[in-house]
């Protein structure tokens, strides 16, 4: 059976998955340098293991961790969608998954979004998909997705996205 939704969101045009864990190893290589979107999800729809402090980069001096109570009332549960996420710059998708992922694993980067990610224990197996687009259109990609999401979930945010 062919996936064409996850939590609402429409697949079309996404990349198939593949891990946190790989394409860190790989320097996201296979990732396009082209502005889009990205949908970071879970295999498993239990509740995960949170960690108390994030593995996450400091920059700027500032602690990447969240409060527990903070990441215990965002989880979602039963939702595969973790985080949505945009690339509209220069370095497009590769450049700003690149970031992401060195943030994620201890590097003093300036990508703050998604921050929530890194409480999760199992993070490194989390999945990542994109969809290229004409710049322009990365925020609107975000936000209809996001939207979608919301329709789902009663209003409620995927996990990791703070703010739309």
């Amino acid at each position: 059976m062919v996936l064409t939704h996850i939590d609402g969101i429409c697949l079309d045009g996404f990349s198939e998955p593949t891990s946190i864990n790989d394409l860190h190893r790989s320097f996201c290589s296979c990732v396009p340098s082209t502005p889009g979107t990205y949908l970071i999800t879970r295999t498993s729809n239990r509740n995960p293991d949170f960690l108390p402090k994030s593995p996450a980069g400091w920059f700027k001096r500032k602690d990447p961790s969240y409060s527990p109570e903070v990441v215990q009332a965002n989880w979602i549960q039963g939702a595969r969608v973790v985080y949505v996420g945009k690339a509209g710059g220069k370095n497009g998708l590769k450049g700003r998954l690149c970031q992401l992922l060195d943030f994620g694993f201890g590097k003093p980067v300036g990508h703050r979004g998604g921050r929530l990610l890194w409480h999760l224990k199992d993070s490194g197996a989390l999945l990542v998909r994109w969809r290229t687009c004409a710049a322009e259109g990365a925020d609107r990609a975000e936000t209809d997705a996001i939207r979608s999401f919301k329709a789902v979930y009663g209003g409620k945010r995927p996990y990791a996205n703070m703010a739309k």
